[in-house]
């Protein structure tokens, strides 16, 4: 679905399109890969997703909040990936750098009897807050919000909440 117009390279792929949202400007970058759900993926106005970069909602669990949403004048590096079972929300005018992870799932693995793959997973959901700077190859764990303002160091791994403002 587009919203005014939007830049589509080749080489882009697709999948579950009739759940993907573009605004007015939205830009995905030769290679980039959008693999929807029914709440969908939203990109948010002059939002770039560049070369490689990977959006993936795979819903085969009904999750609630499962989608991704991403505000307006943002832009996702190259090759950087965001999975979000749980939900993603990503305000304006956020920047990741190349090879970040936005992963907005878990794999339960509390009982040492059973396979992790027989024990579930999380969903709990990450928020990105306006303004945020992260950098090259960092990941952000499930269940994390993200303040305003703050920076995400390059090969940070975040799994708690990171106040406004900050750097970590």
């Amino acid at each position: 679905h587009f919203e005014g117009w939007a830049a589509i390279e080749n080489g882009v792929r697709l999948r579950f399109a009739n759940f993907i949202y573009l605004e007015q400007g939205a830009y995905l970058d030769q290679g980039t890969y959008l693999h929807a759900c029914p709440q969908g993926i939203r990109i948010g106005q002059n939002t770039l997703v560049m070369h490689g970069a990977v959006l993936h909602v795979y819903n085969f669990r009904n999750l609630p909040h499962a989608g991704i949403t991403i505000g307006k004048d943002s832009l996702i590096g190259e090759y950087s990936i965001i999975r979000g079972q749980g939900g993603v929300q990503i305000g304006d005018r956020v920047y990741t750098s190349p090879f970040s992870q936005i992963i907005a799932v878990d794999h339960v693995f509390q009982d040492p009897d059973r396979p992790f793959t027989e024990q579930g997973i999380t969903a709990k959901g990450i928020i990105i807050e306006d303004d945020v700077w992260i950098g090259s190859g960092a990941i952000i764990i499930d269940g994390v919000t993200i303040g305003k303002g703050a920076v995400v160091a390059a090969g940070a791994v975040v799994t708690e909440n990171v106040p406004p403002h900050t750097v970590v």
